[in-house]
């Protein structure tokens, strides 16, 4: 199955139209290393309208085909979420943020365990971020 077969049966699996700005932002997630910023997804598109930008990317936090990272940055990044993922918060993972690159990389292998919170709190969000020296910057 070709790459832009591949991105719309995944939008069309989560209920999101197809657009030919949707599949680029999912092209460029999908090649990425690393989490990004919107700034950072700005730099592959030359005319592309930050706000269009912006509200792909919400639309698929809402969808549940990417997540969001507040790494501590200032900026928040983006991911694509792992297959299967609904962000519930027996999917959330680990975070690592390289002190000198200042890459994100999402730890998908390490599951945030259960927290037992006291009588009427209520989970909303979970954040973990590891922060050091990624394998290129600690060589």
């Amino acid at each position: 199955m070709e790459m832009g077969n591949i991105m719309e049966f995944k939008l069309a699996a989560k209920g999101v139209k197809s657009t030919a700005m949707r599949l680029l932002v999912m092209e460029v997630l999908s090649k990425q290393g690393a989490a990004i910023s919107l700034s950072q997804l700005e730099q592959f598109f030359e005319k592309a309208d930050r706000i269009t930008l912006y509200r792909t990317l919400k639309t698929f936090e809402v969808k549940k085909i990417i997540h969001s990272i507040d790494d501590g940055t200032g900026a928040i990044k983006y991911a694509l979420c792992v297959e299967g993922c609904e962000c519930h918060p027996e999917d959330l993972h680990v975070h690592f943020h390289c002190s000198k690159c200042k890459r994100t990389y999402c730890l998908t292998d390490n599951i945030i365990p259960p927290i037992n919170l006291p009588q009427k709190f209520v989970l909303e969000e979970i954040n973990l971020v590891i922060k050091g020296l990624c394998e290129n910057c600690s060589a």
